[in-house]
């Protein structure tokens, strides 16, 4: 059954969040590879995922969670939500390459899966070679088969603007774009459709992806960007206009943006500290929650939240979904005290820094351990908030 009634300031408030994924049952895995050898039909395939979305929502609930979501079981990987869209077959096919070519280059190397670590990662550059236009609303879809599974109110999930503008190259799509101006105009349009389809269908929390952002304050990443004859700066701006865009003057909608590290088999892709964007991120961004990584010593100190505007959360991913080690409330408790040393605690918000199994196979972590950081989450909420 679907809730349109949750108050948004419920939603806009809430001291917990989920980034989305959850690890995949092994059944779920084994279909999905079972259909794409063509050994299983996608109607069989559907009927398996339909069945794993129950279970999981059931759970969601059982473990008192104020918003829910599919899992992200009915995807391959968190990109997969521009699927629908035309004019991006080129750059979805590229992400999937990259995906299993280094998800392939780290399973190989068993101490290197054991002891996780850096994989320079840049987002491809492929032409757009048409109009980018909106077939299928699979974020709509999604969140329609879950919403209909519960009375809690479910996330709806898309990747945002920013990694498909870094990825624009200007050479190929001279016919359909002759100017990455054009090219950002329809982005725009079609992930605002989805939005207003999301919207519209009774969903009431939005998230957006928008990890690349952190591309920004890594020097690897500044570096390629500008060896290829780009401004960061200009990249940036240009992203940030595009984000805000898709989900502006929706009232009563909460938006959500999820700026992380990397997060794939104990891998991460950048450095930085959000020090040297968040001025512009949390100012610039129309977004009403910064969901942000703060689960290792990358992420630097708690000082850039001084910027965050009033009005406006702070969900600090404390919880590491890359180890299945479990948090310690009290020291979670201490780490969200230090946290408020910048900005009041009622700007404050706890989640896990990012998805279980942002991709198919997941984290190194059992679902045991999975639940028992969503408790911890939870009890560490209820002991700082209550």
């Amino acid at each position: 059954m679907t809730d349109m009634t949750t108050p948004a300031d419920t939603l806009k408030g809430m001291r917990v969040d989920l980034v989305g994924s959850f690890l995949r049952p092994e059944r779920l895995v084994q279909a999905v590879l079972e259909h794409a050898r063509g050994a299983l039909s996608a109607a069989a395939l559907r009927t398996i995922q339909d069945e794993a979305v129950r279970s999981l929502i059931a759970e969601e609930e059982a473990h008192g969670l104020p918003i829910a979501t599919d899992g992200e079981y009915r995807r391959g990987h968190w990109m997969e939500s521009i699927a629908g869209v035309t004019g991006l077959e080129l750059w979805l096919d590229g992400i999937r390459e990259s995906v299993a070519g280094t998800t392939s280059q780290i399973q190989e190397d068993d101490e290197a899966l054991k002891r996780g670590g850096a994989h320079l990662y840049r987002t491809p550059r492929v032409p757009i070679p048409r109009r980018v236009t909106l077939e299928h609303n699979h974020p709509l879809e999604d969140w329609r088969a879950a919403q209909a599974l519960t009375a809690t109110p479910v996330k709806g999930s898309l990747l945002g603007a920013q990694y498909l503008i870094q990825g624009f190259q200007p050479e190929g799509s001279e016919e359909a774009y002759p100017t990455i101006e054009g090219f950002t105009r329809d982005l725009v349009s079609v992930q605002r459709s989805i939005v207003s389809q999301l919207v519209e269908a009774g969903c009431r929390y939005v998230h957006i992806d928008g990890p690349g952002y952190t591309s920004y304050a890594d020097e690897n990443n500044l570096s390629a960007i500008r060896a290829r004859g780009d401004d960061p700066d200009e990249e940036m701006r240009r992203a940030m206009a595009a984000d805000s865009a898709i989900v502006e003057d929706f009232p009563d909608v909460t938006f959500g943006i999820h700026l992380c590290r990397g997060n794939r088999l104990r891998y991460w892709h950048r450095e930085g500290t959000y020090d040297a964007i968040a001025e512009r991120l949390f100012n610039g961004l129309a977004h009403d929650r910064f969901m942000l990584e703060y689960d290792s010593e990358r992420a630097g100190d708690f000082s850039a939240l001084r910027f965050l505007p009033p009005g406006k959360t702070a969900v600090l991913g404390l919880i590491t979904t890359k180890y299945g080690d479990v948090e310690a409330v009290d020291d979670l408790k201490r780490r969200l005290e230090e946290a408020s040393r910048y900005v009041a605690i009622e700007q404050l918000a706890i989640s896990p820094q990012c998805g279980f199994a942002s991709m198919l196979e997941g984290n190194l972590l059992s679902e045991d351990e999975q639940w028992r950081k969503i408790d911890v989450m939870l009890e560490t909420a209820q002991e700082v908030w209550s």
